[in-house]
């Protein structure tokens, strides 16, 4: 897409800072965090809402959500269990979908958020 903000990232065409790359994905720091970390992640291929995904994107799709308590473990908000065995820290998934599902750019994309709460805007 010629005016998709996240093709340019993904092209190198804009900067950003990028988290994790690899020749499917891209990951990289929100640019107005509503959590202490908030990345996003964006498949490198233009999807335009998760509507649009086909059954030939069920791995990327399946690689995106992977993606994410790697990207928590390596932000320090994965979850982690105390010696009683009660959980700890966390992080929160969001894919957004259209206008009533709260999109603004619309290049699929998952937010991670994490670290201690209360988040901007966050439930």
């Amino acid at each position: 897409m010629d005016n998709c903000l996240f093709c340019k990232i993904a092209a190198k065409q804009v900067p950003a800072s990028v988290v994790y790359e690899d020749d499917e994905l891209l990951a990289f720091k929100d640019i107005n965090p509503a959590a202490p970390v908030h990345l996003l992640v964006i498949p490198k291929k233009h999807i335009a809402t998760l509507t649009e995904a086909q059954p030939e994107d069920t791995v990327l799709l399946g690689k995106m959500l992977a993606l994410a308590p790697k990207l928590a473990e390596e932000h320090g908000v994965s979850v982690v269990y105390g010696n009683d065995g009660s959980p700890t820290r966390g992080y929160k998934t969001l894919v957004n979908s259209g206008p009533d599902g709260g999109q603004v750019i619309y290049h699929l994309h998952m937010h991670i958020y994490g670290g201690p709460r209360p988040w901007r805007g966050m439930h």
